[in-house]
């Protein structure tokens, strides 16, 4: 039952990118509101599926590559759509949704291994820790959806050429503060999963850092988003290179998922779930 509705969420978010993409060529409010039901129906059974996985294993779904990425696939699409209600951003949504079914698919083809049961997971550290660490790379992502779409109104602009798109894209200002204000509350999240992370390291393995790859790949990561933070709030950084900072922010937490969980052995090797 549980693959089912997996296939079933992946299908649902297949068939709202499809018509995300109608809206993104016909502005009907009708094609937007069928799009977004259909992602919500898919986050549900995406939701059920994770559920019974937990129940199954005993712990948190988050053992293996496999159902880190789903369960971040869940996480990302349940933050757009409750920030859709609020922003009203709705051609955001012919960008998230893409790269929900890519974030799916890609889950699908990952080692579906079963891990050992452990009492690691079972810890509040944990889920506190990957709650935060999630919501935080979810936000990241929007930030990143809203960077790719602002260097192409900006480009549209630049070269004055006004094509359909520019139509549809929003503002840059828009566009800028969007992107803004996921990262001033991703940043944030992204600390405290990692001081959780830490400290929670410090318990099991009596030292708060161990030199582990994924502990090295999240530095890095940190490091550019705190970066990024700091000149936007203190410099004033706007516009194109805070797009860009954004789009190679979210590439790194990538790479540190992928990289650091799938290619270089370590203590995270046995604790997939942390983004």
């Amino acid at each position: 039952m549980e693959a089912l509705f997996l296939i079933i969420a992946t299908l649902c978010y297949l068939c709202g990118t499809v018509g995300y993409l109608v809206f993104l060529v016909k502005d009907r409010e009708f094609v937007h509101r069928v799009s977004w039901s259909v992602l919500l129906v898919g986050a549900v059974f995406h939701l059920a599926a994770i559920v019974m996985r937990s129940v199954q294993i005993g712990q948190l779904a988050v053992t293996t590559g496999q159902e880190t990425l789903s369960l971040f696939a869940w996480v990302f699409v349940v933050t757009y759509l409750i920030l859709q209600v609020r922003l009203r951003l709705r051609i955001l949504g012919s960008f998230v949704s893409p790269l929900a079914v890519i974030f799916m698919l890609a889950s699908s083809l990952l080692p579906a291994q079963i891990a050992p049961k452990s009492e690691l997971f079972k810890s509040g550290w944990v889920v506190f820790h990957v709650s935060c660490l999630f919501l935080a790379n979810a936000l990241f992502a929007l930030a990143f959806s809203v960077g790719i779409m602002y260097l192409l109104q900006e480009r549209q602009i630049k070269r004055k050429h006004f094509g359909y798109l520019y139509l549809r894209l929003p503002s840059l200002e828009t566009l800028d503060t969007v992107s803004y204000y996921c990262l001033v509350a991703g940043f944030p999240l992204m600390t405290v999963g990692l001081v959780t992370g830490f400290a929670y390291a410090a318990i099991v393995w009596h030292s708060p850092w161990n030199w582990d790859p994924k502990e090295i790949f999240s530095l890095v990561t940190w490091v550019i988003y705190a970066v990024l933070v700091h000149e936007r709030l203190t410099v004033g950084w706007r516009g194109r290179r805070a797009a860009w900072l954004a789009i190679i922010g979210f590439s790194a937490v990538l790479i540190t998922f992928l990289g650091a969980n799938l290619l270089l052995k370590g203590h995270h090797s046995l604790i997939a779930g942390t983004m």
